[in-house]
């Protein structure tokens, strides 16, 4: 549904529609993307969907069609109508539909492969303002989008698998069944849609029915009850249909990446046990009877091993040696410092999100909107700056004559200037409780120079946090050139936070380096870089990156009071 909505959206923007109409469909993507199946269809029955913001007659009627059939004649009208391979140009950086309209009206170009050879055989370069420069960088923004092509962001695919699982699930010949792979590991990009089903009946009749529905494509024949289908943005699902006494084992495997399921299988021989294909086979080759993933390691002699650790990076051996990390929760986040708000790029006012920040158990709120040098954002002036303290005064006031024990703090998020000073004079930098600096401009500098920008800023004491630390956009933008490790070594030793952005968009710090930062005893930050209220959910996704980076709540620096979080900038401040 989210995606059949955003691909109408993109076809009337390179259909030369407008903005206003394709954006239409994006926010009516928006609106429905975090609803529940059964509340959706709920509010189509009674006649209530188009009360929902962000939903017009248009897009209404669309979302119906889709409902009660499965498909959307607009949507195959406007498919026969753009060239397919038009769609996949957008994803190349700096191409936006007027671009790529020009470049099809004048070249010919409607694929990635037309747009190639353009490239290389020098049409393209003839072209008014096509240097060789900007053609090399359009030869790598298509190869970046070969290597990405089907894949999705973490967030915008669970919400695809649980739509995709409720029509599984739905099946009269299913028992059970759950969503497994990259989405149940919460990796950062998802290249392929994993829905385990325990069946009654013939496991390969099943997964066929269950994939000949609308909207999806290629279907490969079953084969023991497995099916593989492309999704109608290029997403790849793979079912897995298996009977009740091998659901256990089956999701366990599909859950795992190769590398753990490896592991997991040579350890099993080691104990005289055979993992075949969904079961768990002793001495005798006699199937053990396996009702769950937690009895499946146990059968194993092992602790019960997270999901989000299951990649074949040292949980094995950790598990067999008893020393699997307790991980961080939800639950144990108290509170976060990484928000914008009204003042620069947010769209909330300081009350509003505090409010959202107290219905959720927090005990505090930091307030970082950007800071001068970024007035693209919206950046404080020193004015503004004062204006937005005597606010978070004046609430706090309010808090404490409540008897609230909430409080909100003043932070900012200053640029690192090329030279790698702080945005801000120290004696205003003095007046925050706390500072996140991030890198904003000027990401082509070499390793050597943007490693010692951000070096040189970790000197200034007035500096808490680093935020997103390798300025990466996934499926955007490259990290830029930095040595990580010296960063991390660096923070560690002065005692600088290091963020883990949890925009869906960042996902910055890499969990890969989490483990690395967690070694070396680095402290980590988990800011949502919201900019709305609904951008404070954002830190659910940063928890399950933190927890795939091994880390507990001891790592965590939001993980404590804010009492902690102002000593811990006091101490920075005072070269401790």
């Amino acid at each position: 549904m989210v995606h059949a909505l955003n691909h109408i959206g993109d076809l009337l923007e390179l259909s030369g529609a407008g903005r206003f109409r394709s954006g239409a469909y994006r926010n009516a993507a928006r609106a429905i993307r975090d609803m529940p199946t059964d509340q959706l269809h709920s509010l189509v029955r009674a006649g209530e969907l188009a009360q929902v913001r962000g939903i017009g007659p248009s897009t209404l009627s669309v979302i119906v069609e889709l409902i009660e059939t499965g498909e959307s004649s607009y949507l195959e009208r406007l498919r026969a109508e753009v060239p397919e391979g038009l769609v996949e140009l957008l994803d190349i950086p700096g191409f936006g539909p007027e671009r790529i309209s020009k470049l099809h009206a004048d070249l010919g170009v409607d694929s990635l492969d037309t747009l190639e050879a353009a490239a290389r055989d020098g049409r393209l370069a003839a072209l008014p303002r096509m240097g060789s420069r900007t053609v090399a960088k359009i030869l790598a923004g298509i190869e970046r989008v070969r290597e990405q092509r089907g894949m999705a962001l973490y967030p915008h695919a669970l919400v695809e698998a649980n739509l995709l699982l409720v029509v599984v699930a739905g099946h009269s010949s299913v028992e059970r069944a759950a969503v497994a792979g990259m989405v149940r590991r919460k990796c950062e990009v998802i290249g392929e849609i994993d829905i385990v089903a325990a069946v009654r009946g013939d496991c390969a009749a099943v997964a066929a029915e269950l994939t000949s529905v609308p909207n999806m494509r290629e279907p490969s024949k079953a084969t023991d009850g497995s099916v593989a289908v492309r999704l109608v943005d290029g997403t790849r699902l793979n079912l897995h249909c298996v009977q009740a006494g091998e659901f256990a084992v089956a999701l366990w495997r599909a859950t795992g990446s190769p590398e753990h399921v490896r592991e997991i299988e040579q350890h099993a021989k080691t104990r005289g046990l055979t993992v075949a294909r969904n079961r768990l086979l002793d001495t005798k080759r006699t199937p053990k009877p396996i009702a769950s993933e937690a009895e499946f390691y146990a059968a194993l002699g092992l602790p019960y091993i997270e999901p989000e650790l299951r990649e074949g990076l040292g949980e094995v051996r950790a598990a067999i040696d008893n020393e699997l990390p307790a991980l961080i929760t939800a639950d144990d986040i108290r509170g976060v410092l990484h928000c914008h708000t009204q003042y620069s790029d947010g769209s909330a006012s300081i009350d509003q999100m505090v409010a959202s920040a107290r219905a959720r158990g927090w005990s505090y709120l930091g307030i970082s909107d950007h800071s001068r040098a970024a007035a693209y954002a919206g950046g404080l002036s020193t004015e503004a700056v004062y204006a937005q303290h005597a606010e978070i005064d004046r609430i706090n006031d309010e808090l404490r004559g409540a008897s609230s024990d909430f409080r909100v703090l003043k932070g900012i998020e200053a640029d690192i200037l090329i030279d790698g000073r702080l945005d801000y004079e120290p004696e205003l930098l003095d007046q925050f409780d706390y500072a996140i600096g991030s890198v904003h401009s000027r990401f082509a500098l070499d390793q050597a120079a943007m490693t010692e920008r951000v070096l040189r800023a970790m000197d200034d004491p007035h500096l808490t946090i680093l935020g997103h630390p390798t300025g990466r956009l996934l499926l955007r933008r490259e990290p830029y050139a930095i040595d990580i490790e010296s960063i991390l070594a660096k923070a560690a030793a002065l005692g600088v936070a290091i963020e883990l952005n949890a925009d869906p968009r960042r996902l910055d710090l890499d969990w890969r380096h989490c483990q690395v930062a967690k070694r070396l005893g680095c402290a980590i930050e988990i800011g949502p870089d919201a900019h709305s209220v609904a951008g404070l959910s954002n830190v659910e996704i940063g928890v399950g990156i933190a927890r795939k980076g091994w880390l507990g709540p001891a790592d965590v620096l939001n993980a404590t009071g804010s009492a902690d979080v102002l000593k811990w900038a006091v101490s920075r401040r005072a070269g401790a």
